[in-house]
């Protein structure tokens, strides 16, 4: 267990590195699957951590320790869409990371690309929720032309 909680906290540093290099430089390259799609953001320093707005108000991204992209709940033009505020979820996996994606990867793509396939190996136990990491706000664009 000490190891899955090592791997998701250098994850998280993975995430804030990134977000930091989008702070730095502007637009990030790949950042997150949402069904399937890569997207990009650019980040911002935003920590509405405290805000106390209810959770409702946020969508989830699920961090994967570095081992992959994350995965978000939404993107623009989805129902519900919170227009680019974040709670990040960090994951770690008991039976290991290929374990879990030879499990719960619906799609063959080699890797979680969509919440359906997150949720399925929580739901099975091949992924544990670590809880909320950060809650963010930052925007969501679209790759064009992927998968």
């Amino acid at each position: 267990m000490k190891r899955f909680l090592v791997a998701a906290i250098f994850g998280i540093g993975a995430t804030v590195l990134t977000i930091g290099s989008a702070l730095a430089g502007g637009v990030s390259g790949p950042a997150f699957y949402v069904d399937g799609v890569l997207y990009r953001t650019v980040g911002t320093p935003t920590d509405l951590s405290h805000t106390g707005a209810p959770l409702s108000s946020y969508d989830t991204i699920y961090n994967f320790g570095g081992l992959q992209l994350n995965v978000a709940t939404a993107a623009p033009g989805y129902p519900g869409f919170n227009g680019g505020r974040w709670m990040v979820h960090a994951l770690s996996f008991p039976n290991g990371y290929a374990a879990a994606v030879a499990a719960d990867d619906a799609n063959g793509s080699g890797d979680f690309d969509t919440t359906a396939e997150v949720q399925a190996a929580l739901a099975d136990g091949n992924a544990i929720d670590l809880g909320v990491v950060r809650v963010f706000e930052c925007t969501v664009n679209k790759i064009p032309h992927q998968r």
